[in-house]
């Protein structure tokens, strides 16, 4: 495997939002494993060594961001965000913004809600479950782009409370 298809081959994961992916061929093995509500991946890449070399232990190669560079960041948003609720995905499925592509979503950036009010859709399994808010305030962030998949708990919008 060229390193371009390998590069393809992690930004395909990152865009589809699965959570791991492990690929293996007669010379490779490819584990790309993403953790939940993070952008970076950790990528460990195995190689076979030849017949002769069989003793000696695969060669482990780390591509991606290290996990001290992603940390900082990380704390940072979680102190911007402490005065906010965040309403979580109660189930894995597909998260849609509204009922159908040409409605308008349920909640933009900006709207008040009320507890009961429909703020998106997740579908499991050809089911199409309307998600309610719990809470009342202001849609301050949506966390999840339309029509991506979304795991439990995934946080999917910041509401401020105020």
């Amino acid at each position: 495997m060229k390193l371009n298809e390998i590069q393809d081959l992690i930004k395909f994961v990152a865009k589809s939002g699965v959570s791991e992916v492990e690929v293996e061929t007669k010379d490779i093995k490819i584990i790309i494993k993403t953790p939940a509500g993070n952008k970076s991946q950790t990528v460990v890449q195995t190689v076979a060594a030849p017949a002769v070399q069989q003793v000696a232990a695969p060669a482990v190669q780390q591509i991606g961001t290290p996990a001290a560079d992603v940390k900082a960041p990380e704390v940072k948003a979680v102190a911007e965000d402490a005065n906010y609720i965040t309403i979580k995905s109660p189930m894995i499925g597909t998260f849609y913004r509204s009922s159908s592509p040409d409605k308008p979503a349920f909640v933009s950036v900006g709207d008040e809600i009320t507890p009961g009010k429909h703020v998106c859709i997740i579908e499991a399994m050809k089911l199409f479950n309307e998600i309610e808010s719990d809470i009342k305030g202001k849609i301050v962030k949506v966390l999840v782009n339309d029509a991506t998949p979304v795991e439990y708990d995934q946080p999917l919008f910041l509401v401020d409370p105020s």
